[in-house]
């Protein structure tokens, strides 16, 4: 016997109370049934949404361009192209001549005419917000020109390249010859610094940036020691390998 509603029937009678129990019954477990569909439905769409997007993010990531290496030029005006219409200065002709050679490069001037050592050091930090990949250090002929102790220059660029090192930013040193006005101590003490630093701390070193341009008056501007057009073309390749190499390229 099966007792609802205070009406007592047997499980064979076909009266309104039995009609009432089977639909009720019927129509709740009906609704459990499209609702476990519904949300059975649901998670698969998402994961379906999902799949989908990742998919298509490993896509674009192994469809996405290379990241140019940055290059900051890291000196004083022989960097900063003193004297030059923009388009003739350092930066825009090395960053052309290292495509033409297969890297293309973000190549950051900053270069500030009439920057020592001293002052390098103390600019150091917000020249290097860009994270580059590779400094072109070169800094110390102004040092040279204005009598600065060697042994002060000296320990500017060690600081320099120490801090440098300690972000794990590759180095490649660019040395300077003292003027011969300075006298020969002065010259040999001065000229010495930039193979012991390369050696000391195991960098890529060019010995002389202004190597067969410095005293030629047909590669240099009025003043005879800022390179001109054609002078900068000449540093720019025979410095291109060099920057090449010091990427590891």
């Amino acid at each position: 016997m099966i007792t609802f509603r205070n009406v007592s029937i047997s499980t064979s009678e076909q009266g309104p109370g039995v009609n009432r129990f089977t639909f009720a019954n019927t129509d709740n477990g009906a609704r459990w049934q499209r609702t476990i569909l519904f949300y059975t439905a649901l998670v698969f769409v998402s994961i379906c949404i999902f799949l989908s997007t990742a998919h298509a993010q490993t896509a674009n990531d192994a469809n996405a361009a290379p990241q140019k290496p940055i290059i900051v030029l890291f000196g004083d005006s022989l960097i900063a192209g003193y004297g030059l219409p923009e388009q003739d200065g350092f930066a825009p002709n090395l960053a052309e001549s290292l495509k033409n050679a297969g890297m293309d490069a973000n190549v950051i001037n900053s270069g500030v005419s009439g920057d020592t050592t001293a002052a390098g050091l103390a600019r150091l930090d917000w020249a290097m917000v860009d994270k580059p990949d590779l400094v072109v250090l070169e800094l110390g002929a102004n040092d040279a020109l204005r009598g600065v102790d060697p042994a002060q220059t000296r320990s500017n660029l060690e600081k320099i390249i120490e801090k440098l090192q300690t972000t794990q930013t590759r180095i490649l040193l660019v040395g300077m010859i003292a003027p011969p006005n300075m006298g020969k101590e002065y010259g040999a003490e001065f000229n010495s610094i930039y193979a012991d630093l390369a050696q000391k701390y195991q960098l890529p070193l060019y010995p002389f940036f202004l190597e067969g341009v410095a005293a030629d008056p047909g590669l240099n501007q009025g003043d005879g020691m800022h390179p001109n057009a054609k002078g900068v073309e000449i540093i720019v390749q025979k410095i291109t390998p060099v920057v090449l190499s010091a990427l590891n390229y």
